[in-house]
């Protein structure tokens, strides 16, 4: 189909107004069946792309933080992340935590994880065995400020909730915003260097 000119264009729309009025049309209207018709408005909407492009998150918790840490895997695998469970497997046997944060952070200081998330009854004692991993930098976050600090400002790569601090949803939202937000780099950077400093100090003793 040939596309109308604008000049032709003109003609229909002023043929229309002419019409509404009741004035006689000035000048002969291009034919109807010439207009080409507008591209159809599909209704199937583009899904978001996935930030999380399959990245795996290892996860692990103490008897306290089993069902809290089953009900993040369910979220994480919603969020679009692969998962690796470090366990506890079950919940009912009350285990000790840095058997946990020791799984999680191994996997990602060997770079199987990309990052991990370790659930305590109250996260400290997580944080505390994770962070004596080489290369682990754990933040124990228990709100959305929290969340974006530890990423923002300090590149956290294990993250340790508190099953018994805060409920579920504040848990997904705090897993959310900490997956999501990137590290600020710039002024931050020096300050982590001189972290990873300290640790290789100590590492040699």
């Amino acid at each position: 189909m040939t596309p109308i000119t604008e000049q032709e264009l003109h003609q229909i729309v002023e043929q229309v107004v002419r019409r509404t009025i009741g004035a006689a049309p000035a000048s002969p209207a291009v034919p109807v069946a010439s207009i080409p018709p507008a591209a159809p408005q599909s209704s199937v909407k583009t899904p978001p792309s996935a930030p999380a492009a399959m990245k795996t998150i290892a996860i692990g918790s103490d008897h306290g933080g089993y069902k809290m840490k089953e009900m993040l895997k369910s979220y994480l695998v919603e969020l679009g992340y692969g998962v690796s469970d470090c366990g506890t497997a079950d919940g009912t046997t009350a285990v000790d935590y840095p058997d946990f944060a020791l799984a999680v952070a191994l996997q990602v200081k060997e770079n199987k994880a990309w990052r991990g998330i370790v659930v305590d009854g109250a996260g400290i004692g997580s944080c505390m065995a994770a962070n004596k991993v080489p290369g682990v930098r754990a933040a124990l976050c228990y709100d959305y400020a929290t969340a974006v600090n530890s990423r923002e400002h300090n590149d956290a790569n294990v993250l340790t909730l508190g099953a018994g601090l805060i409920g579920d949803n504040l848990a997904k939202q705090i897993v959310k915003t900490w997956l999501a937000t990137e590290f600020g780099g710039a002024r931050h950077q020096k300050r982590i260097d001189k972290i990873i400093t300290i640790e290789t100090k100590f590492m040699k003793g």
